[in-house]
């Protein structure tokens, strides 16, 4: 087949080069790079409203979704001069330069790229000392299954209820969901964590058979983990609106509180997402016009803390912190004793 000639589009004002528009991105439909730039203009509202001003890492297929993809944080050289950008700093020190993501021509400029991930960071670029966002991720282990997720969710959802900590909910665009509470801007990314330490593990109390705090897969066991590390200073997750790299093209879909019961993540797919929107509007509409307070999370996590509790474990790439346990698995520092 002859290789499309490159297109130029007007999107906020800016003009974006598409190399390859009729490049096949999704095999199930055959859905192309264009077609993706269209979805995301579908939804450009609502995405804009939660990824808007936000340092963003990409996530390229080159090859499409069922090709092999890496991770850029740093924008690459030919950028246009029109891109914004902003200082992002790794867990070690490194620093990148990331682009943020300031109107839908950033968005389509990402895509021809063959940006099929969005995974922004949880701060403004214009106010990056303050996380604004919990971030709650349920993660399947080995023996849960989706409808064990809903259950979690609700779960996490009366905890919330319960400190006056109001609430979102999304799929991931894959087997799990995520919920978020936009936050005042007050704290930063480690306290942010410490909250969400104490939420997860309050939550494993409260259903001890059911949820769990455990950071090592071996001490899971078949229970649904409340992921409180998705939440560390300079950690990313894969952005509302954006559509997973599969070969369905599922999106991660902001969704009601009454949906959680029925939804069925596999169907919400960037063919199905728009007219979904345009039909029932955004779920998370007035995220932004009711920030939260984490202050009952922290407390508890004092709490935690003065009763003798250390502080979780944090992954390989951060530094040891302070009233850190151990960082290995329980079973290797067993051994390691013996």
């Amino acid at each position: 087949m002859a290789k499309t000639e490159a297109i130029t589009i007007e999107l906020a004002g800016r003009e974006v080069r598409v190399s390859s528009p009729d490049k096949v991105f999704f095999s199930r439909q055959g859905e192309t790079k264009l077609d993706l730039i269209n979805y995301y203009r579908a939804v450009e509202e609502p995405l804009l409203r939660t990824m808007g001003g936000r340092p963003t890492l990409m996530q390229r297929f080159p090859d499409g979704a069922s090709g092999k993809s890496f991770f850029q944080k740093r924008v690459p050289k030919g950028a246009p001069d029109w891109l914004e950008t902003t200082v992002v700093t790794t867990p070690n020190g490194t620093e990148s330069n990331a682009m943020v993501v300031a109107d839908i021509a950033h968005v389509a400029w990402a895509v021809n790229l063959g940006c099929l991930g969005f995974h922004p960071w949880p701060y403004l670029a214009a106010i990056p000392k303050f996380a604004d966002e919990l971030r709650i991720d349920l993660d399947p282990s080995p023996g849960i299954d989706f409808d064990d997720i809903r259950a979690g969710a609700q779960r996490v959802r009366e905890l919330c209820d319960e400190l006056s900590i109001r609430t979102f909910v999304k799929t991931t665009g894959s087997r799990g969901l995520h919920i978020y509470a936009r936050l005042e801007p007050k704290w930063d990314s480690y306290a942010v964590r410490a909250a969400s330490v104490a939420l997860a593990r309050e939550l494993e109390r409260r259903h001890p058979d059911t949820m769990t705090a455990a950071w090592w897969k071996e001490e899971r066991g078949a229970r649904v983990f409340v992921d409180f590390n998705q939440n560390a200073p300079h950690k990313t997750v894969f952005g509302a609106w954006s559509v997973r790299a599969r070969v369905g093209a599922q999106v991660s879909t902001p969704i009601s509180w009454y949906e959680v019961a029925s939804i069925d993540p596999n169907s919400l797919t960037m063919q199905t997402v728009p007219t979904r929107l345009a039909a029932t509007g955004d779920p998370w509409l007035e995220m932004n016009h009711d920030p939260q307070s984490i202050q009952p999370l922290l407390e508890m996590s004092e709490r935690d803390m003065a009763s003798g509790m250390m502080d979780a474990p944090w992954p390989p790439v951060y530094p040891k912190q302070p009233n850190e346990p151990p960082r290995v698995p329980p079973s290797r520092a067993r051994s390691d004793s013996d």
